[in-house]
């Protein structure tokens, strides 16, 4: 009864406001859709990539025989594999940060869907979804980690459990925007730790860690670090959207 009472409210609610798209006004069939053109604008992240950290390359070339870029091949990361629904760019601009600075959260399941697709096989070995923590400072400026938000709509469209409170923010960073990758290592160390309660339950489990953008790997790195000091079996990572390694443009 309740459920037919609500998909009643919602149909009563599309004929009033119509669904538009996720970037702009255009109509579309269900709420969270792009409109063609949009979604044509939109460049998801497929083949060819680097087969550990998930960074798009422009030719299959450009990874060698053993599909690697050069950050991986130079060192690999602590995490197994990573992943990405999009390429950031200025069109997925246009849909992540409403989501992350303009209380658009419910960009979160429509970002999870396209998530669900990329990282299909990191879904399908996970036994936990971890969100990338926010330090406290900013969580109250901001009021809710986006994270957290991608983790909640991928388990409620999977199945997979999330640990929302798995990792604590214990050192509050500066923005690493412009940054370079070892800087931004040097500043997220010892930033990020596993939750002493929570630990027993990630011994043994495959983690796979969420956050909305990943650039360097930094932020990925320290997590994956620390699930895995923490007896983590294995940590893969799922992101909505990767930044291009600009020595492979």
């Amino acid at each position: 009864m309740a459920g037919g009472l609500r998909r009643a409210a919602l149909a009563a609610l599309d004929l009033l406001l119509p669904a538009s798209c996720l970037t702009c006004d255009a109509p579309v069939g269900e709420p969270g859709q792009l409109c063609t053109a949009c979604f044509q604008a939109t460049e998801f992240v497929t083949e060819p990539l680097c087969r550990c950290c998930g960074v798009p390359f422009v030719h299959a070339a450009q990874g060698g025989p053993d599909r690697l870029c050069p950050g991986c091949r130079a060192g690999p990361p602590p995490f197994q594999r990573a992943r990405a629904a999009l390429r950031y760019d200025a069109q997925a601009r246009r849909i992540l940060l409403p989501f992350k600075y303009a209380d658009r959260t419910e960009i979160a399941a429509a970002l999870a869907r396209h998530m669900a697709r990329a990282g299909a096989a990191l879904l399908r070995e996970a036994d936990l979804l971890v969100p990338v923590p926010l330090h406290r400072r900013r969580l109250r400026a901001r009021r809710y980690n986006q994270a957290a938000l991608l983790a909640r709509a991928l388990a409620a469209q999977t199945g997979v459990p999330a640990m929302q409170d798995a990792l604590r923010r214990v050192r509050h960073t500066v923005p690493l925007g412009e940054r370079g990758a070892e800087e931004r290592a040097r500043i997220l160390q010892g930033a990020v730790v596993v939750r002493a309660e929570r630990a027993a339950r990630l011994r043994g489990r495959r983690v796979l860690l969420v956050d909305d953008v990943m650039t360097s790997g930094a932020t990925a790195a320290a997590c994956a670090g620390v699930l895995r000091e923490a007896g983590a079996a294995a940590v893969d990572v799922l992101v909505a959207a990767r930044v291009p390694d600009p020595r492979l443009a």
